[in-house]
């Protein structure tokens, strides 16, 4: 199975737009959303099933036993982040700690422990020949790389049927970008034709080019700022990376959003520029 992943360098470019644009024509039977700090592919979906839940545990964080605890202070002396307080009981502060095990190391009775903690929830829509993994990382947590992986992964052991496979993945070049890039075959990045937009997109070809990976672009609202546009064309020439397409700003893309659709699902030329895009993407990710 391809895995074609559609990325960009920074929020707001349109990626999820075109990324749920490409899973309708494509009829993909396995998809998935690795960007789990704000998911939200899954408006789009129109699954009528609820999904499987399951919780994803990260670091593990320091939990205080009362019961054995004497009270002596020597956690909060030695936590370097202020995570535990004696007021009113020694309670230890989930955002603040980073589990390094400091105060397990140094407590005189043992009652001080680290235990997994729960950092998101893993979420699976599945039918009969489909499935769309996603998840939602809880407030506070890191690891969102590692919680990116456990996406890929439930899509991939779950996914039966299908030629392809396509993620949104997150924007950036943080750790789940680097978690949604491994092990892709192709990379879309969606640029825009503004200076942070430009900006981002050379990091994240930079970032690309290091997993040796097949790279295209497609220029989202390219007719707001045609002095840019033709700066991502020439940077991508430069590169020698092909752009495959232009889309043009279109309120009805706006519209469609807001109504749950994708903007292959209404007639408009945002739609249609997609369909040229996907025509071009498929053909190389299948070469």
């Amino acid at each position: 199975m391809k895995q074609l992943l559609i990325i960009s360098g920074k929020g707001g470019t349109g990626k999820t737009t075109v990324a749920s644009a490409l899973i309708k024509l494509s009829e993909a039977k396995a998809y998935a959303d690795c960007d789990v700090d704000a998911p939200n592919l899954h408006l789009v979906g129109n699954w009528e099933s609820e999904p499987k839940n399951s919780l994803y545990y990260g670091m593990s964080k320091a939990e205080v036993n009362m019961d054995l605890c004497i009270e002596c202070g020597k956690c909060i002396e030695h936590c370097r982040f202020d995570a535990i307080s004696s007021d009113p009981n020694y309670e230890v502060n989930q955002f603040a700690c980073e589990g390094c095990g400091v105060c397990e190391h140094v407590c005189p009775v043992g009652a001080i422990s680290l235990k997994p903690a729960v950092a998101g929830d893993l979420y699976l829509y599945k039918d009969v020949d489909s499935v769309f993994s996603t998840a939602k990382l809880k407030i506070g947590s890191g690891n969102s790389g590692k919680l990116v992986t456990e996406v890929k992964n439930q899509m991939k052991e779950s996914a039966t049927v299908g030629e392809i496979a396509i993620i949104d993945g997150s924007p950036g070049i943080g750790c789940p970008v680097i978690a949604s890039l491994s092990g892709v075959d192709m990379v879309l990045i969606v640029a825009e034709p503004s200076i942070s937009g430009l900006s981002d997109m050379v990091r994240i070809i930079d970032t690309a080019k290091g997993f040796g990976v097949k790279i295209a672009t497609c220029i989202n609202k390219y007719d707001i700022n045609m002095e840019k546009t033709k700066e991502i064309e020439e940077t991508c020439s430069t590169y020698g990376i092909p752009v495959v397409g232009r889309i043009p700003y279109d309120s009805c893309a706006v519209k469609a959003v807001n109504d749950g659709k994708t903007i292959v699902d209404m007639d408009c030329k945002s739609g249609e520029a997609v369909r040229e895009v996907y025509e071009k993407v498929i053909k190389s990710l299948l070469e």
